[in-house]
């Protein structure tokens, strides 16, 4: 553990408190703690401020909406990228990465970073243990997720993810930029007065977006459980408050009835079939259906899940049955042209894995140059960031990532990203 974490940690405060008094160390210490354990990389933080201009020379740099520059040259001065172009002849610069292939800082918009293993290995056993394990297991999650090359996630959602998102602004811990519903809303008995009372709690609590379920998990069958006057209350009063809504739908009647309501997105959609598919295109909604991780990740850890509330026997049945079909919702949305941003619904055990998701969807049929630009400048799209982050342009965020070789002939190459810059601050090189 970090001097900073110890300084707190000792204090005995419960988890909100202990990331509020992270955010506050990190404003008073200077932004940009070196990841736990670890030296500030050389370099790291040039650029920012009033200092000079730092340069990042790559073979080739993907810019996240379909370019690529070879032997490419990012200039960064502060926080933002002021400049992307080829190389000229006997230019110096401060990063020179080579034969990598430099793209933007990967977005996942479906994360819970919030889900950890107890000391003892289970899933469910962490409430057990001391507030100091929890805290830092979710703030090693954290970390794990920026290095991996994931410079912006999409939480739905905790209450933790209110200080944690605020300690790593202060720069006081490591951790990709978050976004946060803050808490997940299930319609269960509430009235419909009751659901847009917790759509407008949320919002006071911080929330950036409101996460709503109207369907079960796969391990409960995935059917429709509300009612549309349930999701109308839920996505009329998120809009009404300025919030985007993303729907746990798995069926179609719960994707027909989300779509319906005006919401933003469908998570999962397991069971989607063509209505529902062609539902979602009409009213141009996002689609992140989930393929390459989440289940598998489940599976993987079978013996760490097990037990935990639905996850028994019939529940990993049930996820075992689903597996070999799990790419044709994603298949079906492909073919339809839907907007899928790139979410994984990491939780305990996937943290830093995320790329698996991207290489999932180019073996089901996407391209290679899709797939990057699903998980930089659409996904940044999806959450009203396209213009500041997910692309490399200038004017936006410098949220940089590198790979060794060509992602566009070898989409595995994103699961070992070698370089990650977020906001002009260097965290891996």
């Amino acid at each position: 553990m970090s001097p900073t974490l110890a300084r707190v940690s000792t204090l005995g405060l419960g988890c909100t408190m202990f990331l509020l008094c992270l955010a506050t160390l990190g404003a008073q210490q200077g932004r940009g703690a070196a990841p736990a354990g670890q030296q500030p990389a050389a370099g790291q933080g040039r650029g920012r401020g009033g200092g000079q201009p730092v340069t990042i020379h790559a073979a080739r740099v993907i810019d996240g909406r379909g370019g690529v520059i070879d032997n490419g040259v990012i200039t960064i001065q502060g926080t933002k990228i002021t400049a992307v172009g080829p190389a000229t002849a006997g230019q110096t610069y401060t990063y020179d990465l080579g034969t990598a292939t430099a793209l933007p800082g990967m977005i996942d918009v479906h994360v819970h970073l919030n889900w950890i293993f107890g000391s003892d290995g289970k899933y469910g056993s962490a409430t057990r243990d001391t507030a100091e394990y929890q805290i830092d297991a979710e703030l090693e999650n954290a970390r794990k997720t920026l290095l991996a090359g994931f410079t912006t996630i999409q939480s739905p959602g905790a209450a933790s993810d209110v200080p944690l998102r605020e300690a790593i602004k202060a720069g006081a811990v490591v951790g990709p930029r978050i976004l946060t519903s803050v808490s997940q809303i299930q319609g269960g008995n509430a009235t419909p007065d009751q659901l847009r009372e917790r759509v407008r709690q949320a919002k006071e609590q911080g929330a950036d977006l409101i996460k709503f379920f109207a369907s079960g998990s796969i391990r409960d069958g995935g059917k429709m459980n509300v009612t549309q006057e349930q999701v109308d209350a839920v996505c009329g009063e998120a809009k009404a408050q300025g919030l985007r809504t993303i729907v746990h739908a798995h069926d179609p009647q719960s994707i027909l009835a989300s779509v319906k309501a005006g919401c933003t997105e469908i998570e999962h959609g397991l069971f989607a079939d063509d209505a529902s598919i062609k539902a979602m295109k009409d009213a141009n909604v996002y689609f992140d259906p989930n393929i390459g991780l989440v289940l598998q990740n489940y599976l993987e850890n079978k013996d760490k899940f097990m037990g935990s509330g639905n996850f028994n026997d019939e529940g990993f049945a049930s996820m075992q049955s689903v597996l070999p079909n799990v790419a044709q919702s994603f298949k079906k949305g492909l073919t339809a042209g839907l907007k899928m941003p790139m979410g994984t619904d990491a939780v305990a055990g996937a943290h830093g894995q995320n790329a698996r998701e991207i290489v999932a969807r180019v073996a089901a049929g996407q391209k290679p140059m899709d797939a990057i630009i699903g998980a930089t400048s659409l996904s940044a799209q999806s959450m009203n960031l396209g213009d500041t982050i997910g692309t490399l342009a200038p004017g936006f965020e410098a949220d940089i990532v590198a790979v060794p070789g060509n992602p566009l002939t070898d989409i595995s190459t994103l699961r070992n990203v070698s370089f990650v810059m977020k906001g002009g601050r260097v965290y891996k090189k």
